[in-house]
C-alpha cells in the first residue's frame, strides 16, 4: 500500500512540475529549445554558448552515470507502475457508461501522447523520471 502511494505522489509531484515549466517555455519545448532561449535571453556570445553547451552536455553524462546502477530496479518499478495504472484505469471504466469509458480512453491517450511527445517520442506510461541515454540538456 505504501508503494501505491509513494507512486501516485510521484506522480503528482512530477506533473504539477512538469505543468509549471510548461508555462515557463514560451519559444519551445525540449533541452535544445531551452539552450536557444538561454542564449537569446543571456545574449549569450558564441564562445560563451559553446562553453554552456559543454558545462550542459558534461552534466548530462555525470547524471546518465549516476542513474545507470539502479536504472534496473527503475525499470522494474516502472513496470509495476504501469500494472498499478492500467489495473486503476479499468477500474474506473467499470464505473462509467460506454460513452464515457470511450471518451477516459481517449483522454488517457492524448495524455500518453502528450507526455512521449514531451520526452522525445516513445512509450512513457510508467516510466521513471530519470534522464534517458538520448536525453540532452
Amino acid at each position: 500500500m505504501f508503494l501505491l502511494g509513494a507512486f501516485i505522489a510521484g506522480g503528482a509531484l512530477g506533473f504539477t512540475a512538469d505543468r509549471v515549466m510548461d508555462a515557463k517555455r514560451e519559444h519551445g519545448r525540449g533541452p535544445r529549445a531551452y539552450r536557444q532561449r538561454m542564449a537569446e535571453e543571456l545574449k549569450l556570445t558564441s564562445a560563451q554558448q559553446a562553453s554552456v553547451d559543454s558545462l550542459i552536455e558534461q552534466k548530462h553524462r555525470q547524471i546518465v552515470t549516476l542513474y545507470k546502477p539502479v536504472q534496473p530496479q527503475l525499470d522494474s518499478i516502472a513496470k509495476l507502475a504501469r500494472v498499478v495504472s492500467d489495473s486503476t484505469h479499468e477500474q474506473i471504466k467499470r464505473l462509467l457508461n460506454p460513452e464515457q469509458a470511450a471518451k477516459l480512453d481517449k483522454m488517457r491517450a492524448a495524455a500518453r501522447k502528450e507526455l512521449a511527445d514531451r520526452r522525445g517520442g516513445g512509450d512513457t506510461a510508467g516510466r521513471p523520471g530519470g534522464p534517458r541515454p538520448g536525453d540532452r540538456y
